[in-house]
Order: C-alpha cells, then structure tokens, then sequence
C-alpha cells in the first residue's frame, strides 16, 4: 500500500476547503449570508427612522407655537383683500391707488392717475378670486419707483403685473405746476385677491364696508 505523503495531505485539505467555500458560496451565502444583510440594513434604517420621528415629536411643541405665531402675525397682516366682493373689491382698489398715489406725491405735484378700470380675472382652476384694475399714469421717476414699491409693500397684498413704462422727454405737471423733465407715461395691472369663503368670518372680510 502507498503511503500518504505531506503533499497528498494538502492537496486533500485545499480540494476540501474548496468545496466548502463552492458549497458557501452556492448554498449558505445566496440563502442566508446575503437576506441577513438586507434584514440589518432594513433594521438600522427602520432605526434611522424611527430617531427622526422621535426628533420631529420633540420638536412638535415649538412648530405649534411657531405656527400660531405666524397665524396671528397673517391676521395683524392680512393678505387678502378685505372686501366681500369683486365689486366692493374694485372699489377698494381704486381708493388704495389713489391714497397711494397722494402719499408718493402729496397734491398730485408730480404723478396723477390719468386712468384707471376694472378688468376681468379669468378664475379657471385657481383657488382664490383674483380682482384686477387697469391702471394708466403719468408720474415723475422718483414717484414712480415710490408708488410702486407702496403697492407691493402693502397689506393686504397687491401685485403689479403687465407693466409698461414709457419715457417722456417732458410732462406736463399735473395741477398747472409747468413741465418737468424725465416723465413718465406708466401702465400696468394691479390686483389683489378676495379671501376664500370659509376665512372671511375669521378675517373680517365679511364686514368689510
């Protein structure tokens, strides 16, 4: 009988280790190794998880309070137009441009509304009912620029849109002050809108004159 020799004896011990690494690979790494890792990997982002929402319950506190905050700051800042219909709304509008006008040229000197008309707002899809008036001036730069920064830094909010400025060599200031150099002949679209009904009992709009 031949004998066994030392190189037999490895070469029998690395084909066994070879199988077994083909039967881990083939059997135990597909059917255990690998569903034990996305079962960890599931595990720690359920964990993630659920620290973010411990996170966010801790939190929750703070976001109400800030949240009634920004609801009593909407209120003592209203956004929507306090009337309770497109036709008061109109009105209103007017009487905003023509306070405005007044503050950014006190008698009229240099800026006068030479026309001003209710548009129809086309509602389609939107949430809120928009009023629109077409406005047409003839102001001076400075109160042109003051004007317009007025009306969209007001409350409640209004919009400037479609806005047209032509350049004057001169005009003629309004009330018989003489002329003026670098006037201006301005057009655009100023709208606002009206609250939904749910909020106008809460916003006073249903009280509006």
């Amino acid at each position: 009988m031949q004998a066994v020799t030392d190189r037999d004896r490895w070469l029998a011990l690395g084909l066994l280790l070879a199988v077994l690494a083909l039967a881990y690979l083939m059997l135990v790494h597909p059917w255990w190794t690998l569903p034990m890792r996305d079962a960890q990997a599931s595990i720690h982002a359920l964990q993630e998880r659920s620290q973010r929402a411990r996170a966010l319950a801790q939190q929750a506190p703070e976001v109400a309070s800030r949240l009634r905050e920004a609801q009593a700051a909407e209120q003592q800042l209203p956004v929507f137009l306090p009337e309770a219909s497109a036709e008061l709304a109109y009105a209103g509008l007017a009487q905003r441009l023509e306070t405005e006008v007044e503050r950014a040229s006190p008698g009229n000197a240099g800026c006068a509304i030479s026309n001003r008309s209710p548009m129809d707002s086309p509602r389609g899809d939107a949430r809120f009912e928009q009023v629109t008036v077409h406005v047409r001036l003839r102001c001076g730069n400075a109160e042109t620029v003051a004007l317009l920064h007025a009306l969209e830094s007001g409350h409640p909010r209004l919009f400037v849109d479609n806005l047209s400025v032509v350049a004057q060599g001169f005009f003629e200031r309004p009330g018989g002050g003489g002329r003026g150099d670098n006037g201006l002949d301005v057009e655009f679209d100023l709208h606002g809108y009206l609250a939904p009904a749910s909020l106008r009992g809460a916003t006073g709009a249903d009280h509006a004159p």
